[in-house]
């Protein structure tokens, strides 16, 4: 008997997000021992709650997972749940695994990051324990690229590619006026750097670059911040800086603490962070006496589908369709990696590693790639990131606007 095979996306999402889908798609309709391609609708809350569709409904042709890979945002809708210790309370697992049961479901594939490959591990061990043969297979995705064991995560080279165009248009635009002014661009990152360090990539042959980057992994002195601030506005008309949202100071607190917004913690216990570039703005503003401005990113670094990597998005459905084979080959509890071999000329390997090596860990940007004063090695940076926003992948348009494959308008 044919198997049925799941796929659901759950925390935020990327510009990469529906490629990994589409290669699920892709490769599990072509494969003559899967019959139906299920699709969880807003991650395994939903399909806690019996939501779910049949992806060939939606997708129908080549044109349209062609398409599913030029939208942003999470095509099936997404989640933050996170689920309890099935040792103290195994009330979902029941629903889960009956669910799958009922619907032939022989392989569970979840699109996510950190916390989706939590959700993995804890599915996959529950498998062990009660002995079912369902196979569970995480594929990275994450803009912070903060997953370990793997070289990079799908997504974040389309968000890199975002950040280090948008940044030299900050910087062309901060050029405009001969007067003294301050630019402080906010970036996501709660512990890891990896977005924020895309901005040493806007310094070219025709951009000067960001002149201050500081990212979470080092801690932040705003004393030491405004004397280079002041420094640097001394020689120059202007200056842009770039900072990670999850910059702390040395009595560990973020530099957004307090402000409206921030402070509040998600189901994962995710602080919310929220104001760093407009209070360091109205620092500069208050003790150096100069016009400065906030800039705030904010999702645009996830969505922004119009500029994503080409790189990113073959890796993203490749991922997809790995994934799909290594659960058909009978691996479960692992998750999907990319291993670099080379960079001139890039080239990477599509593996597997155990989930429970994955799951709850965090990598951030190497030490040896941040300099005592908190400045960063422009050239390891470089190298690790320019062949992840290599290529472009041209939008459909239609009347002058962007198309995008939706479930409902």
């Amino acid at each position: 008997m044919r198997a049925n095979i799941l796929v659901g996306q759950s925390g935020g999402p990327t510009a990469a997000i529906n490629a990994t889908l589409a290669g699920v798609y892709k490769a599990a309709s072509e494969r003559k021992d899967i019959n139906i391609v299920y699709g969880m609708r807003y991650g395994i809350k939903g399909f806690i709650d019996s939501k779910y569709i049949d992806l060939s409904s939606y997708i129908k042709n080549d044109f349209d997972i062609e398409l599913l890979k030029r939208t942003p945002s999470s095509f099936l809708g997404s989640c933050r749940y996170r689920l309890k210790d099935f040792n103290t309370d195994d009330s979902d697992y029941k629903i889960i695994f009956n669910k799958l049961n009922e619907l032939n479901i022989k392989y569970v594939l979840y699109i996510g990051g950190n916390d989706s490959m939590d959700t993995i591990k804890k599915l996959s061990n529950y498998a062990e324990l009660i002995q079912s043969d369902i196979r569970f297979i995480g594929v990275p995705k994450t803009i912070d690229n903060d997953l370990v064991m793997t070289d990079h995560t799908p997504g974040y080279g389309s968000a890199a590619k975002y950040i280090s165009s948008t940044m030299k248009e900050i910087i062309r635009d901060s050029k405009v006026y001969d007067i003294k002014s301050a630019t402080v661009v906010e970036i996501m990152g709660r512990n890891a750097g990896w977005l924020t360090a895309a901005a040493a990539l806007a310094e070219d042959d025709d951009c000067s670059g960001t002149d201050m980057i500081y990212l979470p992994e080092k801690v932040f002195d705003t004393d030491k911040f405004l004397a280079r601030a002041n420094e640097l506005i001394s020689s120059r008309h202007n200056i842009v800086i770039a900072v990670s949202e999850g910059i702390k100071t040395a009595d560990n607190k973020y530099v957004c603490d307090g402000l409206s917004g921030a402070g509040q913690a998600d189901c994962f216990g995710h602080t919310m962070l929220c104001g760093t570039a407009l209070a360091l703005s109205d620092k500069i503003t208050s003790e150096l006496g100069v016009k400065s401005r906030g800039i705030v990113l904010s999702t645009l670094q996830r969505c922004a589908s119009h500029i994503a990597s080409l790189t990113d998005i073959n890796e993203s459905f490749c991922a997809g369709m790995k994934a799909v084979d290594f659960a058909a080959e009978g691996k479960t509890g692992v998750m999907v990696i990319f291993s670099r071999i080379s960079n001139s000329p890039y080239h990477i390997t599509i593996s597997t590693e155990n989930i429970n090596l994955i799951a709850n860990a965090e990598k951030t940007v190497p030490n040896d790639w941040i300099n005592d004063d908190g400045t960063i090695d422009n050239i390891q940076v470089s190298q690790y990131i320019s062949p992840l926003i290599t290529g472009e992948l041209a939008p459909y348009m239609v009347n002058g606007i962007v198309r995008h494959l939706v479930i409902e308008k």
